[in-house]
């Protein structure tokens, strides 16, 4: 098994991996709350999870990951105000939670093969683990960390003492900097909740000791580790907005229920923004993956693109940025099929390049992930001459990078995404019906997502610009 560096947000330094029980490496990731389709800055820290557990297999080391599906109690507000997302998002979509958990499973399950994302191992969704949640709260409550009040089951952080510990917030300071709670009877705004009572109309309630309720969100991950990966396991990932709130407090309530320390290191991904600043919807540039797809991207030049920045900076997303990845991840990938129909051997100083080159690629990604280097060291050996030697090298390394640099290229620029075609056709259909207004707005739609459609006597001819 190889030395690995990987950076520890616990500590603020990079450690060497020393797995539990070796050469299995155990590892929780925060998945997603499936009310909604999961956009470019989430499928970012994906990314970024499947480069560590990929690195780890390079290593020599198993995999044993858990990544659960959160599809209950997940308020609107992380600070345990407002409905559930997944309540709000069928009262939106008249639909009901679990028809909204399967909708959205299945595009964001689709979006991480798109991305050549493996699958964890386990995949733990809330609502099968309710009984498990009830009894970890129940227990909280035997130790004196948890107490009742009129709407639900809440942790006293003071009753914790390493609380704070993972963000370096100081109790005090969180207490004195807590807003004015909305329930009165928590002995201290920054309590966070265990378990919340249900009113009569809210559509996702279970029977507890206290009533009718659902599962706080924190509370759901420490439970679903707790049950697959043990009472200490050796790595949790996320995304860097969950450290103040949803990893502190999983850590409060797993180390008060367990007596010690639960995770060994703790990783997190850091924020994608757009254009320099926030991703948000009403400034309207929210993107999916299908959304690059329909501009003609390819979801594996997204991954090239997120692995040009080491996992811990933040990630400015441009359209410019995208089209050099595309352009750069195109070129890759021609270079090594002309390696893939050579018939010749490498010389003598071509193998030892490709030794050189390797263990630099190896050397870069087994210190903390920094996939911009190994990148640099894979461009190194496509410039290398062909080879039946460089195809095979970069198939074996196509293990760590995960973008399918040994499939045979294929010529896509005169594909278009069904997407594309489905707006032509209704454009096709309206021009038939003469609503030439109709047929306008859609030419425009398909010119903003860069497409041009030339009409003639019998249809119509689609061309990306």
């Amino acid at each position: 098994m190889e030395k690995i560096y990987l950076y520890n947000t616990l500590t603020r330094s990079k450690e060497q991996l020393k797995p539990i029980d070796p050469p299995t490496v155990t590892m929780y990731s925060c998945g997603p709350t499936v009310y909604n389709y999961a956009h470019i800055g989430n499928l970012r820290t994906y990314v970024f999870m499947d480069e560590l557990r990929r690195t780890l297999k390079f290593g020599g080391y198993k995999t044993k990951s858990v990544m659960n599906i959160t599809d209950v109690g997940h308020l609107v507000s992380d600070g345990d105000d407002g409905e559930d997302k997944m309540q709000t998002a069928a009262k939106k979509q008249n639909k009901s939670p679990e028809e909204i958990a399967a909708m959205y499973s299945s595009v964001f399950f689709k979006d991480l093969e798109r991305l050549n994302i493996l699958t964890p191992e386990i995949i733990a969704k809330a609502t099968d683990n309710i009984t498990e949640m009830i009894e970890f709260v129940k227990t909280l409550c035997e130790l004196g960390y948890g107490y009742e009040t009129d709407d639900g089951i809440y942790f006293d952080i003071s009753k914790f003492d390493g609380y704070g510990k993972l963000s370096r917030c100081n109790i005090e300071d969180a207490l004195a900097g807590a807003r004015v709670a909305v329930n009165t009877q928590k002995r201290h705004p920054a309590d966070f909740a265990l378990w919340k009572k249900a009113e009569k109309n809210h559509i996702m309630q279970w029977q507890s000791p206290w009533g009718m309720g659902y599962p706080g969100w924190h509370i759901e991950c420490s439970t679903m580790s707790k049950k697959y990966l043990g009472e200490r396991f050796d790595i949790h990932t996320g995304g860097v907005d969950h450290i103040p709130i949803h990893h502190e407090n999983e850590i409060a309530q797993s180390e008060a229920l367990e007596g010690h320390k639960v995770v060994n290191m703790w990783m997190h991904g850091e924020f994608m923004l757009v254009d320099g600043g926030k991703m948000s919807k009403s400034l309207g540039n929210v993107y999916t993956i299908d959304d690059l797809a329909a501009r003609g991207y390819s979801p594996l030049a997204f991954r090239y693109f997120c692995m040009n920045t080491h996992y811990r900076n933040k990630l400015n997303f441009t359209f410019t940025g995208l089209d050099g990845a595309q352009t750069a991840y195109d070129r890759l990938r021609t270079s090594i099929s002309a390696s893939a129909n050579a018939s010749n051997n490498a010389d003598a100083k071509t193998v030892e390049k490709l030794s050189e080159y390797k263990a630099g690629i190896k050397a870069a990604v087994f210190d903390d992930l920094n996939f911009p280097l190994a990148l640099g060291e894979l461009w190194s050996i496509s410039k290398l001459p062909a080879c039946r030697e460089v195809y095979d090298t970069v198939k074996e390394l196509d293990a760590i990078f995960g973008l399918e640099l040994h499939v045979p290229l294929e010529k896509k620029q005169d594909e278009i995404p069904d997407d594309i075609k489905a707006i032509a056709e209704e454009r096709f259909e309206a021009r038939k019906s003469k609503d030439w207004a109709k047929s306008d707005v859609l030419r425009d739609k398909l010119a903003e997502l860069g497409y041009s459609v030339l009409d003639s006597k019998t249809g119509y001819e689609l061309k990306r610009k």
